[in-house]
């Protein structure tokens, strides 16, 4: 096969805010445009380039590749060769770049209200319903146990990793996991209702909006056994 290349790009300097604050640090970190949107995809865990553009729908491989160099630069993420037969290399979070999920997750929640209606324009996959419906199952009063849940949408298949994680782990990923412990099945504007606080799952598996299949104690906790 032939060998997974990345784009040539020009060292550049990075802009800095010369700020002795936090916030402006942090800024000079993911305040560039898309930085943050890859560290939400590489929250499901290491992914290829390829795999990174092609769900990063509206950025060009120049932009892409010059955002992954500064990430791994600032100590957010790494790449690495899988061994074989696989033979790729992917990009991965560090430690610090796992420390953004909340900051993503509190993200999500602010701009939840923004997703009233959707844009024709709009690019959608199914993984980006993720952190708003983990916001809902670990949330205060949520039903979800530790596990690996399969979420099934109109938009498509994904799964999450409820309760405990292993530090470094996957929070979530595209398409059904390997191994599950439960599938639920709803819509996508139930899913952004209960990230909103505007549905609870009770309410939902009562009336029929979400569909809860599998044994065990995760299953058994999001039907309210």
């Amino acid at each position: 096969m032939p060998r997974e290349q990345q784009p040539a790009t020009r060292p550049a300097r990075r802009r800095s805010y010369d700020q002795f604050c936090a916030g402006a640090r942090a800024l000079d970190a993911v305040g560039d445009r898309w930085t943050l949107l890859i560290v939400r995809e590489l929250l499901a865990g290491p992914r290829r380039y390829t795999d990174l553009h092609a769900d990063l729908p509206g950025v060009s491989t120049d932009v892409l590749a010059s955002r992954l160099r500064d990430m791994e630069q600032g100590g957010l993420a790494t790449r690495r060769r899988l061994p074989p037969p696989a033979a790729a290399a992917v990009y991965e979070l560090t430690e610090r770049g796992h420390g953004l999920l909340p900051v993503l997750a509190a993200l999500a929640e602010w701009g939840a209200p923004a997703l009233a209606e959707r844009r024709p324009t709009d690019a959608v996959r199914a993984h980006w319903f993720a952190l708003p419906l983990l916001r809902a199952l670990d949330g205060p009063g949520g039903p979800a146990g530790d596990g690996v849940l399969d979420v099934q949408l109109d938009e498509g298949e994904f799964h999450v990793r409820t309760g405990v994680r292993e530090p470094g782990g996957a929070v979530y990923g595209d398409g059904p996991a390997e191994r599950a412990d439960a599938r639920i099945v709803l819509d996508a504007e139930l899913c952004l209702a209960l990230g909103r606080g505007e549905a609870t799952f009770t309410e939902a598996v009562r009336d029929g909006r979400i569909e809860v299949s599998g044994e065990g104690p995760l299953a058994a906790g999001l039907r309210g056994e």
